[in-house]
């Protein structure tokens, strides 16, 4: 008999028998359980779909803490000390690497050794075993479980138009209830850190101080594994390792380079949802800036001061904050500095000076019910709104990519620019007064907004837009739609996770809002600010002419506009940036144009510029 076996059979064979005689001791490798499903699942036998996907879920959480464990394990029993060497360094590098594969190969078998494709550790992440899952549950008519399939591929997977669909179906069922939508792969730190900042909106401190400290507690613990994570073999990306010819000192320095950008990482990593591109913003520090106000709610100064203290650590010097920390030390005996304090307070949430004495403050953040709010009257006076030339300069589609109908099909949307108008004004299509209202009571909500906020630095256009809204009619009867759904400007909205991503296709660089409304003459529109949930409507302002509504960009302030349902609503839409690197060119080319038309020199030459050439 030839002894000479082809390698490929050798290798199977070898795997299959470590299988099938580590079986009964050792986890079954996830890809393969996992490859099992899938074959199970084209051949319409779905009690084996759910048999072997749910096995490669649970075995990829173990594979995942066993390697966790018995790496901590063996960090502590191998510390590098406080004496250090060259032998005592590699030393403990190689017994720490001795170390855990054992400990890994005692717990796992053959999946010590087992190799994982890309492809399916890719799978993996991006939840896909549990579109099989919601689907087989489905054929077997267990639809609780299959609603708790589809609700954890959906949260990692948002913009599956068909699971989406799926789900709506399930919330319909009469056997399936709310608490069936579970995410089954929720990570425990984000978790509490949602719950507990819907306690903290409805005002439910303590209940919300309670799921904080959870949410940091697991955070921290979420930190350790995933450096622990990061001490195995690592991806040397660019070396050929057929001609790897480096020293040991080279290769150790390599590998923990490997490992020190892979820690680095887990920061982003444990801010970042499921589905999601980019990590949520300022997160950790987030967990102490709301529990410093919760623990100062509930009279527990001592805390709040604490968890002040360290939010200074992540944003050293920050003004508000460190107000915050000077008014818990007076509080406490301390520091005295209180008074000041109180006046700081007081100042910002009245905010400051309006410039120009015929506008009046009608509504704050207090009373609008939120944070970095104004509603403002008189911005334009009635006979400047008489002057408006929205009908004439207004063009279907502008704005919005051509098309006349963007949010709702029951209303014509259309736009004009700054440039635009002053363009029609030249023409003579309208009188050149009325072209520069435009663009002279938008310059003077700029104005407005950057000093009742109380901006350290100027603001600048990101985009201003003429926008009028007509009802159609025969279209408004049974209407349920909303002219604008709710939406924040900078982010893109989640009522679900209740988290706003500030990620493109958001305009992330803008930083304030504002709407300054040239007629009240239709009905509905209303505007409205609403939760997180972008159903709880918070506050509600009725356009009228001259009418104004500031309000901070971000996710802070989700708002929407109401069906308008008789007649045209017309208001002068503006979106502001601090970064002078996004200013809109319109803008800079219509300053252009003025200053031309304000230069008296030429008005001498005949008014020899034109506006068309600026754009």
């Amino acid at each position: 008999m030839d002894g000479n076996f082809p390698p490929a059979l050798i290798l199977s064979v070898v795997l299959l028998s470590a299988v099938l005689t580590s079986s009964a001791a050792f986890l079954e490798p996830y890809d393969l359980l996992y490859d099992n499903a899938v074959q199970a699942f084209y051949n319409g036998d779905y009690r084996n779909v759910v048999r072997f996907m749910e096995g490669a879920l649970s075995t990829h959480r173990e594979v995942r803490r066993t390697r966790v464990r018995c790496r901590l394990r063996c960090q502590d029993q191998h510390p590098f000390g406080k004496t250090f060497s060259d032998l005592r360094f590699f030393d403990v590098v190689l017994r720490r690497a001795a170390c855990m594969n054992r400990c890994i190969e005692e717990k796992l078998g053959a999946q010590s050794v087992h190799k994982v494709s890309e492809d399916v550790v890719q799978d993996f992440n991006r939840r896909i075993p549990y579109n099989y899952l919601q689907l087989a549950y489905q054929k077997l008519k267990q639809t609780d479980k299959a609603a708790a399939a589809a609700h954890t591929y959906f949260q990692a997977n948002p913009e599956h138009v068909e699971m989406g669909q799926d789900l709506e179906q399930y919330k319909d069922l009469q056997n399936v209830r709310e608490e069936h939508f579970v995410d089954r792969e929720a990570r425990p730190h984000q978790h509490s850190f949602t719950a507990a900042v819907r306690l903290y909106d409805k005002g439910d401190y303590d209940a919300a101080v309670s799921l904080f400290e959870d949410a940091l507690l697991e955070y921290y613990k979420a930190d350790v594994e995933c450096r622990a994570l990061c001490q195995g073999p690592q991806k040397f990306e660019g070396h050929d390792h057929l001609r790897y010819r480096y020293s040991l000192h080279e290769l150790i320095s390599d590998h923990f380079t490997q490992v020190l950008h892979c820690e680095h990482e887990c920061v982003r990593d444990l801010a970042t949802r499921p589905g999601r591109l980019s990590p949520m913003e300022n997160y950790l520090p987030l967990h102490y800036d709301y529990l410093q106000f919760a623990y100062f709610k509930v009279g527990r100064l001592e805390e709040a001061l604490q968890c002040a203290l360290t939010y200074l650590l992540f944003h050293e010097g920050e003004e508000f904050m460190t107000d915050n920390v000077d008014y818990y030390r007076e509080m406490l005996g301390h520091d005295v500095h209180n008074i000041l304090l109180l006046c700081t307070m007081l100042q910002y949430l009245l905010g400051g000076p309006l410039i120009y004495d015929s506008v009046k403050l009608v509504q704050d953040s207090v009373a609008l019910n939120g944070t970095q709010r104004v509603l403002l009257d008189q911005v334009i006076s009635e006979d400047e709104s008489k002057e408006s030339v929205a009908s004439a300069v207004t063009m279907a589609g502008d704005g919005y990519r051509g098309r006349m109908s963007p949010h709702t099909p029951n209303e014509k949307f259309e736009g004009a620019t700054v440039l635009k108008t002053l363009q029609y004004g030249y023409e003579g299509r309208v009188p050149m007064k009325s072209a520069r209202l435009f663009y002279d009571a938008s310059e003077r909500a700029r104005r407005i907004i950057e000093s009742y906020f109380m901006l350290n630095s100027t603001l600048h256009f990101s985009y201003t837009h003429l926008v009028c809204r007509t009802a159609i009619t025969g279209q408004q009867d049974h209407r349920n739609d909303l002219s604008h759904p709710i939406h924040a400007d900078n982010c893109l909205l989640d009522p679900e996770a209740n988290e706003c991503w500030k990620e493109p296709p958001a305009y992330t660089y803008r930083d304030y809002s504002a709407l300054l409304y040239l007629n009240g003459d239709f009905e509905g529109g209303e505007f409205i600010f609403t939760e997180m949930d972008a159903k709880t409507i918070t506050a509600s302002v009725k356009p009228k002419c001259g009418r104004l509504v500031g309000f901070s960009s971000g996710g802070e302030n989700p708002h929407g506009v109401k069906a308008v349902t008789s007649g045209q609503r017309c208001a002068v839409a503006l979106w502001f940036t601090l970064d002078p690197l996004f200013r809109e060119l319109e803008r800079l080319q219509a300053d252009e144009v003025i200053l031309a038309l304000d230069t008296q020199s030429v008005w001498n030459q005949g008014l020899n510029i034109n506006p068309k050439d600026e754009l």
